[in-house]
């Protein structure tokens, strides 16, 4: 698989701004005629809501639309925002490469994405700030006035560099950078899994035997040459990453399934960017493609940290 490590030189385009409606109230009306402004500029339109959502928005704008349906937030083995703002950053480069140029964006809030506290929303605001920073995109989430947990208004103020205030856009002072917002709320950890079939301890001197760990548990099933070769380069790409900058020694563990291989790499070390790989590196950067390679080359890619050090947990589909 090619994988494009360059990203636009442009200045940052990325308009992110957050409404918040009433208890009760409909999105449509806040969103609606963000949606009816865009059209009547040319620009795509781009969803990620709740399908009653998106055909009563529909239905507002006549029907008329073709509005493009972002990846929806879903991973068996745990919601990840970071993969979701992966997805979507790829679907969005993709959307605003056509003539149509800048491409306005809609979400709203969805209950049961929350989580045991809410952080997932903090994540995906955040992420999103980094991994679209260089687009032409008009991003704007809809979100309630009282939500279950505070930590997702706390997230969606400090998240977002405008707010939506009676169909206009200002300045939000509460507005954080990213990292900053994950440095002092990281991102959760996943479910716990069972007993992995394979652990492979590991060093810089034998990542060959992490390569071919999972080569061998790829062997037999459904997967073409070519996206083993693929997953291969994933895998080795983040377990580098973790002997170069977590500690000396790290650990591989897989699981295999109907859904896949699915891998973590665990060090020591401690996560420096609680948010890497979800940028495509500069040309002239001599460094940093491994994470990024490895988002684009997975089905999900999830980074976190906690006590005992770093994580990453990456699933591949055939």
């Amino acid at each position: 698989m090619k994988v494009e490590t360059t990203r636009s030189a442009a200045a940052v385009r990325l308009q992110h701004a957050v409404g918040f409606r009433p208890h009760g109230g409909d999105p449509v009306a806040q969103l609606g005629p963000l949606a009816a402004a865009a059209l009547d500029r040319g620009e795509r339109v781009a969803v990620a809501l709740a399908p009653a959502t998106r055909d009563a928005l529909d239905a507002h704008l006549g029907g008329a639309a073709a509005l493009v349906a972002l990846t929806a937030a879903d991973d068996a083995e745990g919601v990840s925002a970071q993969t979701t703002a992966t997805h979507w950053a790829l679907e969005l480069r993709a959307l605003t490469a056509t003539p149509a140029g800048p491409v306005t964006v809609l979400t709203e809030h969805l209950d049961h994405l929350d989580g045991a506290d809410g952080r997932f929303w903090t994540e995906l605001d955040a992420a999103l700030n980094v991994a679209l920073a260089d687009l032409p995109v008009r991003l704007t989430c809809s979100y309630p006035e009282l939500a279950v947990h505070q930590e997702i208004l706390d997230g969606a103020r400090r998240n977002h560099p405008l707010l939506l205030v009676d169909g206009q856009l200002q300045r939000n002072p509460a507005h954080r950078h990213p990292r900053e917002v994950l440095t002092e709320r990281p991102a959760p950890a996943p479910p716990l899994l069972g007993p992995p079939d394979v652990q492979v301890p590991f060093s810089a001197w034998r990542l060959h035997e992490v390569r071919a760990a999972v080569e061998r548990a790829l062997a037999g099933s459904d997967c073409p040459q070519e996206r083993i070769e693929d997953v291969v380069l994933a895998v080795n790409e983040v377990a580098t990453n973790a002997v170069e900058h977590g500690t000396p020694d790290a650990q591989l563990s897989l699981w295999t399934g109907g859904r896949g291989l699915l891998c973590e790499i665990d060090d020591a070390g401690v996560l420096r960017d609680p948010l890497p790989g979800l940028q495509a590196p500069h040309p002239s950067d001599p460094r940093g493609r491994g994470v990024w390679i490895a988002r684009q080359l997975c089905d999900s890619l999830h980074v976190w940290t906690d006590g005992r050090g770093t994580h990453v947990r990456m699933r591949a589909t055939p």
